[in-house]
């Protein structure tokens, strides 16, 4: 069960010019309000994201964020010689402080336990204009920022260039379309 905490949780500025940046962007078709407080109720991501096992808060924060868990499943498919698919997930687990900044909707992450301890993440929520009825929207970035894990040697290429572009990026642009989805859905059904 989690633990109430009133005292929100800064995690400062996003860090920059680390080895391994991933970027994760999109137009939602919807608005900052709507994509934001989607974004920010990560304890239902599960049921809107297949991909994702589970989220669960060790603490919360007055803000809406915490001490929170999350394992996803980045999937994979192989071709094998006869051309039937071949498909399996490939688990993953980690342990974050998330901080949410309702005024400048933002969602900052860091990672505290798993092997991305150490990764920043920061969710930010543009106004998008547009011309004509209903072609506005959110301007949805997702910024990964990461020095890689403490192995000596293959660490930053690791981060680099398997876990930067392969699983971060393959979950992180996964759980955007998804959840894009879910406020596109949303936006015309109050429409």
């Amino acid at each position: 069960m989690a633990e109430e905490l009133a005292r929100q949780l800064d995690l400062g500025p996003m860090p920059l010019g680390r080895p391994m940046e991933t970027v994760d962007e999109r137009l939602v078709r919807a608005s900052v309000n709507t994509m934001f407080e989607i974004a920010s109720s990560v304890e239902n991501w599960p049921a809107h994201l297949s991909h994702y096992r589970y989220v669960r808060f060790r603490q919360r924060r007055s803000d809406g964020g915490g001490l929170v868990e999350m394992s996803a499943a980045r999937p994979f498919q192989i071709i094998d010689a006869s051309m039937v698919p071949l498909r399996f997930n490939w688990p993953t687990w980690w342990l974050s402080e998330m901080s949410v900044n309702k005024s400048d909707p933002s969602i900052r992450f860091r990672h505290v336990a798993g092997i991305t301890k150490g990764m920043d993440v920061e969710w930010s929520f543009t106004p998008a204009a547009g011309r004509g009825r209903g072609r506005g929207g959110t301007h949805v970035r997702i910024l990964h920022v990461w020095d890689g894990p403490r192995i000596p040697i293959v660490g930053v290429w690791a981060a680099m260039h398997v876990i930067g572009p392969v699983f971060v990026h393959g979950i992180a642009s996964r759980t955007l379309a998804g959840l894009a989805r879910v406020a596109e859905r949303q936006s015309q059904s109050q429409g």
